[in-house]
């Protein structure tokens, strides 16, 4: 076959040998069959993938779900396990007409510890979420036990009061022997916001 002799003209096709009329189709074909791929089947293969990526995420949104469910109860029973807590813990906050008795019966307690009391101060509420926090800055004198006495009995008052910063030192070069300077700020709590009642403290020791 003499390629040259062959007159390519499109409009000749049918006269070309059958040779050449096959492979023109096949290079036909494959260019139909490719463009198909890259403007159709392209966009459905990408559309396959986004979607099985869409079910991966979905079972893995499942999963998580079924588990939490599962466990749902448990949840609840622990919320309402803290709910009982937190109103057990507020109605142990003073109301505003509890807090003046409240002061005295801390320094009652350090009185009855057997403490000086050097400083019975307290401070400006600070408010926080839903309470306010009432803190007292304290100065005592007396000795290491009757200091832990009278923290055992802050810690057996009706009402939360909790100690912080506490500082203990001995009582000067030529104090009494065994006697303790504790510097530390009592706080307790209650619901409101106003100022805290100053009750009337007299610096003197207890009696043991």
């Amino acid at each position: 076959m003499n390629l040259s002799e062959i007159n390519w003209d499109p409009n000749e096709a049918g006269t070309w040998p059958l040779p050449i009329k096959a492979a023109t189709i096949g290079i036909i074909c494959v260019l139909v069959f490719g463009a198909g791929i890259y403007f159709d089947t392209m966009d459905q293969l990408k559309a396959l993938e986004a979607s099985e990526k869409k079910e991966l995420e979905l079972k893995q949104s499942f999963e998580t779900k079924q588990k939490k469910s599962i466990t749902l109860q448990d949840y609840q029973d622990q919320l309402a396990q803290i709910e009982t807590e937190l109103d057990d813990m507020i109605r142990q906050m003073p109301t505003q007409e509890e807090v003046a008795s409240l002061l005295i019966d801390i320094s009652q307690t350090g009185l009855a510890s057997g403490l000086e009391f050097r400083l019975f101060k307290p401070g400006a509420p600070v408010r926080k979420d839903f309470y306010s926090e009432l803190p007292i800055s304290i100065e005592v004198i007396g000795k290491y036990e009757e200091l832990g006495l009278f923290v055992s009995g802050l810690a057996s008052l009706p009402r939360i009061v909790t100690v912080h910063d506490v500082n203990i030192i001995p009582e000067g070069k030529d104090g009494k022997a065994g006697e303790m300077k504790m510097n530390a700020t009592v706080k307790t709590y209650n619901e409101g916001s106003g100022e805290a009642p100053t009750p009337d403290v007299k610096k003197k020791r207890g009696k043991k």
